[in-house]
């Protein structure tokens, strides 16, 4: 099995070394999103509600583009700036899986890049 990398005009470029998500055998790998622009590395600012959308509209279209959709996110790891907004960014993220949700880890962390309130990865089926 040889490792394919996932690019679309529909998905944010990436800022650095990485490709926004790879493929191996029926695996896809996606990268942390944050909520950047479709086809930009410029950044989507807003509410955590708002960035927490971008982000997730961004994995769906990864997802699309390598050939899978939400439903089949097997785990999610959700990075946030401030825990306080759980509730918020939790709110938005149900509605993308509102059926069988995928397993999670929820973490805060020091400091996302750029700033950001929100990065997701994933892992799916496709």
């Amino acid at each position: 099995m040889q490792k394919q990398v996932v690019v679309s005009e529909k998905v944010p470029k990436p800022i650095g070394p990485y490709s926004p998500a790879t493929i191996l055998g029926d695996l896809v790998f996606v990268a942390g999103q944050g909520p950047l622009k479709p086809g930009t590395t410029e950044l989507a600012r807003g509410t955590i509600e708002e960035e927490t959308e971008r982000v997730l509209e961004n994995i769906k279209a990864i997802l699309e583009a390598a050939g899978s959709s939400m439903d089949k996110v097997l785990k999610t790891t959700v990075f946030m700036a401030d825990l306080n907004d759980f509730g918020r960014m939790n709110g938005v993220y149900a509605k993308y899986f509102p059926k069988d949700p995928p397993a999670r880890s929820t973490v805060q962390v020091a400091r996302l890049p750029l700033d950001i309130q929100v990065e997701i990865e994933c892992i799916a089926h496709r």
